[in-house]
Formats: structure tokens, C-alpha cells, sequence
């Protein structure tokens, strides 16, 4: 009986610090909150050539981890039909900075995306 408890205890703290980990999917920033340090400037990446025909290049950026800007490479990756890849920025907000999540948006309206960011370049 008393193994069963220590078990049931053991179980359910377990799963009560598991409940509380963060899971992100890799290569992706997860860090929301805003902060004090502005980013360095990007960093120049040669992307080599595309692994299939057809493939975009996806911008390598600076994200928040350990109390730092942290360089994340940048990918190749397929292309998305209909979509358009909104790159990762950071926003000044008075002195403090926001990292907007590059992702995949739909081709319609006055969005910013993959080709308009090329383009400016």
C-alpha cells in the first residue's frame, strides 16, 4: 500500500513540473516577452544551393535566449502553395523590442511578405 502512494505521489509530481515546460518547435523563437537590448545586425549566411528545385531560402535572425541575442541560421525550405514568408523582425516599442515570428502567410491583401522582404534588400 505504501509503494502504491510513494508511486501515485511520484506520478503526479511529474506530471505537475511536466505541464509546465515550454515546447517549441525547433528553430523557432518562443521568447514573447519584450526586450531592453536591441539586435545586432544580421549576419551574412551563404545559403549554398537549394536542395530540390524550387526552395526558398529562409533568413537566419537574432532571437532571446539566456539573457542574450542569440543567432539562429538561416534554411532552406519548400515552398508553400498560395503562401508567402513573412521574415522574422524585431519592432522597437520606446526602448524596448519585439521579436515578430517569421511565418507563412496567405497571398492576399497588403501583407509584407517573402518577395516584398527580398526585394528591399
Amino acid at each position: 500500500m505504501k509503494t502504491n502512494r510513494s508511486l501515485i505521489l511520484i506520478c503526479s509530481a511529474s506530471a505537475l513540473l511536466l505541464s509546465a515546460c515550454v515546447v517549441a518547435p525547433a528553430g523557432r523563437p518562443y521568447y514573447q516577452e519584450p526586450v531592453m537590448a536591441a539586435p545586432p545586425p544580421p549576419r551574412v549566411e551563404y545559403a549554398g544551393p537549394p536542395p530540390a528545385v524550387g526552395y526558398i531560402w529562409i533568413d537566419g535572425f537574432w532571437n532571446w535566449a539566456g539573457g542574450r541575442h542569440v543567432w539562429s541560421p538561416g534554411h532552406w525550405e519548400a515552398p508553400r502553395v498560395g503562401q508567402r514568408w513573412v521574415p522574422h523582425r524585431w519592432e522597437r516599442d520606446g526602448n524596448r523590442w519585439h521579436l515578430r515570428e517569421g511565418h507563412w502567410d496567405r497571398q492576399h491583401g497588403d501583407h509584407r511578405g517573402y518577395d516584398d522582404y527580398r526585394d528591399r534588400r
